[in-house]
This record gives structure tokens, sequence and C-alpha cells, in this order.
């Protein structure tokens, strides 16, 4: 019995130590690629988002039948 519980103890703690070794290991190698990936392809600068001013600067009659169609075209698809 003695032998048997010091087989499943070395055998859990080989387990443990495998499994911690490769989580570092991969942890190290994303680090890498993410600082290789950075270098070679930068982000490109967000461009600036245009609003579109026609629906903004549209009286309140135009704005309430955008609303009308939008909430039609809503209800058809939910049909399907």
């Amino acid at each position: 019995m003695d032998n048997l519980m010091s087989e499943g103890l070395s055998l859990m703690v080989f387990g443990m130590g495998f499994v911690f070794v490769f989580l570092t290991l991969l942890v190290f190698a994303t680090g890498f690629m993410s600082k290789l990936i950075a270098k070679v392809a930068p982000e490109a600068p967000p461009q600036p988002v245009k609003q579109n001013t026609a629906v903004a600067a549209a009286p309140a009659s135009e704005g309430d039948e955008l609303i009308a169609v939008m909430t039609a075209a809503v209800h058809q698809y939910r049909k399907h």
C-alpha cells in the first residue's frame, strides 16, 4: 500500500510539474509572438469616423419617418 501511494504521489507531482512548465512556456511564447507581430506589422492608426449629419440635421418629421421605416424593416425581418 505504501508503494502504491508513493507511485501515485510521484505521478501527481510529475503531471503537475509538466503542466506548469508547459503553461509557463506557453505564456512566454505568446508574449514573444505578440512583440514580434507588433514589430513586423504595426497597427494602423484608427481612421476618424465621419458621422452621418443628414439624419441629425433633418427636421423632426423626416427623423420620425426614418424611425418608422426602420421599425417596419425590423418587424418584417423578425417575421421570417
